[in-house]
């Protein structure tokens, strides 16, 4: 048992010789292991960027197709957050307002997450969903978040494309070409925490001039 959880946590370490087992059935595999951690608020714990980069890698290597990886991929990324939105419609306003009495669904969601991904989308709205597809576990709540707050679909539908584009493209892609440098390699999850940091600058500034006024007012 401890050795599936170990092999399910970091999947991504061994993706090569699954695609040696299995072929062209990797492709299913991906996509299914994309859209449950994009899709339910539950399974936070499952690879992301490290498994989309160590995907590019494999695929510069190996032969995979990479056009139909991030079609693939980005189908997943896509479905899985619009799946996590529709139940945050659903379930959402009733976690936000229930007392924590260690219910079924208090223990399946983790309050202090939702809360936190709760606050960056208040204050950033859309472009939570966008900037949340690089921060592991965040990324899992905010679609959920976003269905809870009864954010108009259409509108997040489209910061959705932009942000499964983004992310599957930029981690994919710097797969593809970086696969083989090991200093990328081995800290690929500080490279796209870097990529988040230097997306929430122009925040920052907005942030900044805004406690300006607050303070001259």
């Amino acid at each position: 048992m401890s050795y599936f959880i170990e092999f399910v946590l970091h999947l991504d370490r061994h993706l090569p010789e699954l695609v040696e087992a299995y072929g062209p059935w990797i492709y299913g595999l991906l996509f299914g292991v994309v859209f449950a951690e994009t899709g339910f608020v539950v399974t936070p714990f499952l690879p992301g960027d490290s498994l989309l980069f160590a995907t590019g890698a494999i695929a510069h290597a190996s032969g995979l197709s990479a056009p139909m990886l991030f079609a693939l991929l980005f189908g997943a990324a896509f479905l899985g957050n619009t799946v996590n939105y529709a139940i945050g419609r659903f379930v959402g306003p009733r976690v936000f307002r229930a007392e924590d009495t260690g219910g079924t669904l208090h223990r399946l969601l983790n309050r202090q997450h939702l809360e936190r991904a709760h606050a960056f989308f208040e204050r950033y709205g859309g472009m939570a969903v966008v900037l949340t597809r690089f921060v592991p576990i965040i990324r899992t709540f905010v679609p959920f978040v976003a269905g809870a707050g009864a954010m108009r679909y259409p509108v997040f539908a489209l910061y959705n494309v932009a942000g499964g584009v983004l992310w599957v493209g930029i981690c994919v892609g710097a797969g593809y070409v970086f696969g083989n440098v090991p200093v990328i390699k081995n800290n690929f999850s500080f490279v796209a925490l870097g990529i988040v940091a230097v997306s929430m600058i122009p925040m920052l500034v907005e942030w900044i001039k805004h406690k300006r006024k607050g303070q001259r007012g």
